[in-house]
């Protein structure tokens, strides 16, 4: 049996042709609809049984291939002796059973509903791709395919019924169940499982051309040539996506993926225009701003002594020195904006249809799973904390460093004192290291989440794919957000005041935010960890594929004189990986948690957000073009796991964005001093005024008061200073409730809590409005189903019942003209 099946296999064995843009076996009539390459094992350098049994498995796979149906041609390496390419094609026959096994959805009939051109088509004309070059995809309404209902579908040539993409994905179907061995009883099966023994190299469709030049071959539609040109090309940034062309030619999988990254983009623009227009008006407005004055004002904050801002070897400091970053500051206008236009549902959710599989574990086996894959992520949760831990620990060490190298003259009119800081020279630093640990931890956890998922062993490809998105999604949360939350939430908010400071790990001075906050260093942190994330991931999708094929084309450029085929040429590119889009929709999300997470903070993340996704559309599609294999299509129905995980961002969005202007911004305070401090009863300006903000806001601490352990170094300069100031709201020494909370502090809490009450509740009541006023499916999209059900219930159901009725008629009539014959009387 095994010679016969030798003998089958290398029957089919053909030389190239000598036609590289070829897209058919030899005889030019059979289309490639899937090639797979593997090693001769006779060339290979392994022992003699392992070979024998890797070519045992491989020619068991392709006998039951074509036991199967599929029919296979076998052609040699045109520069490598070892390595053999098996090209497979679908006969109609195989590719219509398996399209009613499948319930592939074809065409019945084209779209006859009448539609109305949008009265903003003429400004999307100027974005749109020429339909000269792409033409538009014609609309059909679709049914589930059913060989005994053939004549009722929409076909005019069986050539092209089963577009390249569809028989591809049926053909990868029956790759995936075809079997290979039988090991006690139990089937050995899928083109996956030979991929990864290394019986087979690879396993892709064939793109249909070069992605730079058309094919020669009259036959060829050049869909990936006209895909790059304008849709890939870097010209094409600012134009629509051709969506029908790359739903037809990369399936619905990756047309849901590019459909969904350019609606979100859209929605980046209001809220790009808005940020930019506060950071705008902040810094136009910056040196008009009367806090940032009095801060800058000589004889204001000039005379300000600020109190040490830790243990002996800081010493005190004067307020003028923070004048640079108090204007920064106030460049970031503090809004809460665009967060309902994230909030709403994007795509259709309805339940998937996929069979489940067998478990091969009992209840028991699988409680032991789950516990211990929950332990591994709950460890690795713990391990981020660790290194937040760290770096906070980092913060408290260092700044003690740069405060005692870094010069802090009292007039700081150096040139290094308007910026390098003791904060922001912490800051940054930390900021840097951070990120790094962030990649760092990553690359480590990605390895470590894929074999989480495996040992789970999912019963389907969506419930892995769930699963390894919701482990990876929760580790990168708290990989990336975390340094953020800490610097808006905790950073400056437990320090104590500078007679009983609050001391971290029992050893180190928590640290303080600057007189203008802790905003200022939460953008830094936002910046660097937002642009280091955008730079190193274009590093990983751009340059990494672009050097592996460059190498793989100077490898072989010695065999660059040779004439070689189409199926050669794509087996050089490289491979998407098993889980495809998962990277690029991780990007985007934690992308998305950036923007809105901390938008009050960064009101420019939305605008730098915009450009990057503008880059990122183009990039990914000249990288799934140009770089990689074509993809096997694949069916979606929506962005999967995606969903529900943006609408809790949009919804952690809300409350975050209020409590960074309510707690980490002075906001609230300014507001509470305008309205309530800056007049009587409680100050003695006659109108509603900033003035003075700065020295109401400062408390007053007497020098007596410090403790040993915390008196800063003595200084000539300081030798008879008696007070300095501090940034709180307490009472002065000597008065009755010396160093406690004041009156100014209540109300700032009071108004910071109804200000986060009324924002969430208006947000909210918002985004539960627009949810409702927009439906998930416009009214053409409805009637389009409408329509496409009763085709389906008419031309599926009704007319054979029809048919059947009228044959039964036409059967009844026989049968009563045969009994009027039998039962009437014989004329004479």
């Amino acid at each position: 049996a095994y010679l016969r099946q030798l003998g089958m296999i290398c029957s089919l064995q053909a030389e190239f042709n000598l036609k590289p843009d070829s897209l058919y076996f030899n005889d030019g009539q059979r289309r490639i609809d899937f090639v797979l390459a593997y090693e001769d094992e006779s060339k290979k350098q392994h022992k003699r049984s392992f070979q024998k049994k890797q070519m045992r498995k491989r020619l068991a796979y392709e006998s039951n291939l074509i036991n199967c149906g599929l029919q296979l041609e076998a052609t040699s390496s045109v520069g490598d002796e070892k390595l053999i390419f098996v090209k497979v094609h679908a006969p109609w026959e195989l590719l219509c059973s398996f399209a009613e096994i499948m319930h592939i959805k074809l065409p019945l009939q084209p779209n006859d509903l009448k539609t109305r051109d949008s009265p903003f088509k003429w400004i999307s004309r100027f974005f749109s791709v020429d339909e000269n070059i792409i033409k538009p995809e014609q609309e059909f309404f679709t049914a589930p395919f059913e060989i005994d209902r053939l004549s009722d579908f929409y076909i005019q040539d069986k050539e092209t019924f089963f577009n390249p993409a569809t028989r591809s994905r049926i053909v990868h179907f029956i790759l995936c169940r075809g079997e290979y061995a039988i090991r006690d009883n139990v089937r050995k099966f899928g083109i996956n499982k030979l991929l990864d023994s290394g019986i087979y190299k690879a396993a892709f469709p064939l793109h249909d051309s070069r992605f730079n030049y058309q094919s020669e071959d009259p036959n060829c539609p050049n869909e990936r040539y006209l895909l790059y040109r304008e849709w890939a090309h870097p010209r094409n940034i600012f134009k629509l996506q051709p969506l029908d062309l790359v739903r037809k030619y990369y399936g619905e999988k990756i047309g849901i993926y590019f459909a969904w990254l350019g609606f979100y983009t859209q929605m980046l623009l209001l809220a790009a225009v808005v940020g930019l227009g506060c950071f705008l008006y902040g810094y136009f407005m910056k040196d008009n701003c009367t806090w940032s004055q009095e801060v800058c004002d000589p004889n204001i904050g000039g005379k300000i002594i600020m109190c040490p801002q830790c243990d002996q070897e800081c010493t005190y400091w004067n307020l003028t020195i923070t004048c640079e970053s108090s204007k920064v500051t106030t460049t970031f206008t503090l809004a809460d904006y665009g967060k309902a236009l994230f909030s709403g549902k994007f795509f259709l959710d309805p339940l998937s249809s996929q069979q489940e599989e067998h478990i091969p574990y009992t209840a028991c086996g699988k409680c032991v799973r789950m516990t211990f894959c929950t332990s591994a992520v709950l460890f690795w949760i713990l391990l981020i904390i660790a290194s937040v831990i760290g770096i906070i620990v980092y913060r408290l060490s260092v700044f003690l460093v740069f405060s005692a190298t870094l010069p802090r003259h009292i007039n700081g009119t150096e040139a290094i004192q308007k910026y390098l800081t003791p904060q922001a020279a912490t800051s940054v630093s930390a900021s840097i290291i951070s990120f790094i640990i962030i990649m760092i931890l990553n690359m480590i956890y990605e390895k470590v989440a894929i074999m989480i998922t495996d040992f789970e062993l999912p019963r389907t490809q969506t419930d892995y794919e769930n699963s390894l998105t919701m482990k990876m999604f929760l580790f990168q949360f708290v990989n990336y957000y975390s340094s953020c939350f800490y610097i808006a939430f905790f950073k400056g908010k437990f320090v104590g005041y500078p007679g009983d400071p609050v001391y971290w790990l029992g050893k180190y001075r928590n640290e303080e935010c600057d007189p203008g906050g802790c905003l200022l260093e939460l953008t830094t942190q936002l910046t660097i960890i937002m642009g280091g994330k955008a730079i190193w991931n274009n590093i990983q999708e751009v340059l990494l594929p672009w050097l592996k094929n460059l190498i793989g084309r100077f490898c072989s450029a010695s065999r660059s004189e040779k004439v070689v085929p189409r199926w050669e040429q794509d087996y050089h590119l490289q491979p998407i990986g098993k889980l495809g889009l998962f990277y690029e929709y991780l990007e985007m999300v934690i992308q998305f948690g950036f923007v809105t997470l901390f938008v009050a903070s960064f009101p420019l993340a939305p605008l730098l957000a915009l450009m990057n996704n503008l880059l990122e559309i183009r990039i990914d599609a000249w990288k799934i073009t140009t770089q990689f294999r074509r993809i096997v299509p694949q069916k979606a129905q929506d962005i999967g796991a995606w969903q529900p995980i943006m609408q809790g961002i949009a919804l952690l969005a809300v409350v975050t964005n209020a409590m960074i202007i309510a707690f980490t911004s002075d906001m609230i305070p300014r507001l509470v001093y305008y309205w309530s401090f800056s007049v009587p009863p409680y100050g003695s300006q006659s109108t509603y005024s900033m003035k003075g903000y700065i020295n109401n806001t400062l408390s007053v601490f007497a020098v007596s008061d410090f403790r040993n352990e915390s008196k800063p170094a003595a200084l000539p300069m300081f030798a008879n200073q008696t007070t300095c100031r501090y940034r709180d709201f307490r009472y002065p020494p000597g008065h009755e409730h010396q160093y406690e909370h004041n009156i100014y502090y209540w109300h700032v809490i009071a108004a910071k809590l109804s200000f986060i009450i009324v924002m969430e509740h208006i947000i909210y009541l918002v985004t539960f409005a627009i949810s409702h006023i927009i439906p998930d499916v416009s009214k053409k999209t409805k009637s389009k189903i409408k329509r496409e059900k009763y085709l389906i219930q008419t031309l599926l159901h009704e007319n054979p019942v029809k048919a059947m009725k009228k044959n039964m008629g036409s059967i009844a009539d026989k049968i009563l003209k045969g009994a009027d014959g039998t039962f009437r009387p014989k004329t004479e």
